[in-house]
């Protein structure tokens, strides 16, 4: 299942990339239902945003639609691009077919001149449809009826081979004796009747394939004869290896183990932090004590607050990128992408720092000044002592079994919170 999760995703990166991918002229339409008419001529690329397209006329560039059902009974004498539900393809592309959506068919007339990506749940294929290139697959099931030039190249639960493939085909299926509940009974919103394809490989007699067939199956598949041109190769699935159950002792002996590994990264970080930034560090400590209520309020919300941020980049990269892409603006179009990019592994890379490591030490040294106060020790005043009993302390809270995640969550949020009430306060001072 890993490898089908891997090659879905390949698919909708290829095309999401097309989409961005910047054009020479190109046209936009938006609406509940498109039509395009059977003695209509589009000379550009086209972009479609709607509920519903209907293609009965030519496009002469790429045809890009994003929305719920698309219908092509035309010509696109470029790529098709489509990002939908139910996408039904009965006319000519001239090169490649990239689509993302539930589910595909392919009628007896399509004519596909290069090669057909599909990311999704199921894609079927009729008899007389013709793919000039290959056929790449990452879905749930396919039935592939009609005749592709090339290679057949599939990680999906179940396949059914029934027309010609005149390449290579490569399959890798889903176990027959798992089972799983047929894929057309969630897609009933679907407007044209979707097969069931049983999971596994299945190949008609009248299939042929020109080239070799690797598949995957724990045992040999009973492939009708004359059907395969070359060899047949079979290739076990990947089990998972059980792990031996851990005795109690080895449990302790890990959990120990782990805790001094937290210990020594804690205290290693806390140092370097007191060294080169102990007024920082202090000022944090101090937040978390002077405004504990305030500090945790803040810090549910800047939890929350990074997660809507990193969205909204994620948003905004994608619009943008399409917008400057469809304006021919290559450059900026690929450094909004690379600055998109950059932005949002640096803020992950951060928060992960900042929860994993920061928020423990800022709240250890706080307990350890704590704890030292109570013995009316002057080690309290000190400036490195309470960070290191406080990192033990919180080390041995968080790693409690049951309930560390507990102790865990809220050093986080009132790390992230004092962290929110000292960087607003800076902010003030600066803007005074």
């Amino acid at each position: 299942m890993r490898s089908k999760f891997f090659v879905s995703l390949a698919l909708l990166l290829l095309l999401t990339a097309a989409v961005v991918t910047p054009a020479m002229a190109f046209g936009s339409r938006e609406g509940d239902k498109i039509v395009i008419a059977a003695d209509e001529v589009v000379e550009d690329d086209l972009y479609l945003f709607a509920d519903e397209a209907v293609i009965d006329g030519t496009v002469q560039g790429d045809l890009v639609f994003f929305g719920r059902a698309l219908t092509l009974n035309g010509t696109v004498e470029g790529d098709l691009m489509v990002a939908g539900q139910a996408i039904v393809i009965n006319g000519t592309v001239k090169d490649d077919v990239r689509l993302g959506g539930a589910a595909v068919l392919v009628g007896e007339r399509a004519s596909i001149g290069d090669d057909l990506f599909f990311g999704g749940a199921s894609l079927e294929t009729k008899p007389g449809s013709s793919v000039g290139g290959d056929l790449a697959l990452g879905c749930a099931q396919a039935l592939v009826s009609g005749d592709v030039a090339g290679n057949l190249m599939i990680g999906a639960g179940g396949l059914e081979l029934r027309g010609t493939v005149g390449g290579n085909v490569k399959a890798d299926v889903g176990d027959p004796e798992e089972g799983s509940p047929p894929v057309d009974m969630y897609l009933q919103q679907i407007p044209f009747a979707v097969p069931a394809v049983p999971v596994g490989l299945t190949i008609d007699p009248n299939a042929k394939i020109g080239g070799q067939l690797e598949y995957t199956a724990t045992e040999d598949l009973s492939i009708p004869d004359g059907v395969v041109g070359g060899n047949i190769k079979r290739i076990l699935p990947e089990v998972s290896e059980k792990t031996e159950e851990q005795t109690t002792a080895q449990k302790i002996g890990q959990w120990f183990l782990e805790l001094l590994r937290l210990m020594a990264s804690l205290l290693l970080i806390g140092l370097l932090l007191v060294w080169l930034l102990p007024a920082f560090v202090l000022n944090l400590s101090e937040k978390v004590r002077m405004q504990t209520w305030p500090s945790l309020g803040w810090g549910v919300v800047a939890y929350a607050a990074f997660f809507f941020v990193l969205l909204l980049i994620v948003i905004a990269m994608i619009l943008l990128a399409m917008v400057f892409g469809m304006l021919t603006l290559k450059g900026i179009s690929t450094a909004i992408v690379f600055i998109g990019i950059l932005a949002l592994f640096s803020m992950i890379l951060a928060f992960v720092l900042i929860t994993s490591y920061l928020v423990l030490v800022v709240v250890g040294q706080l307990l350890g000044r704590l704890v030292f106060r109570i013995f009316k020790s002057d080690l309290a005043e000190h400036r490195i002592w309470p960070m290191v009993a406080g990192v033990i302390l919180i080390a041995i809270l968080v790693s409690l079994p049951f309930v560390g995640w507990l102790f865990k969550l809220l050093s986080v949020f009132f790390g992230l919170g004092a962290l929110w009430l000292w960087g607003r306060e800076r902010w003030v001072t600066q803007a005074v």
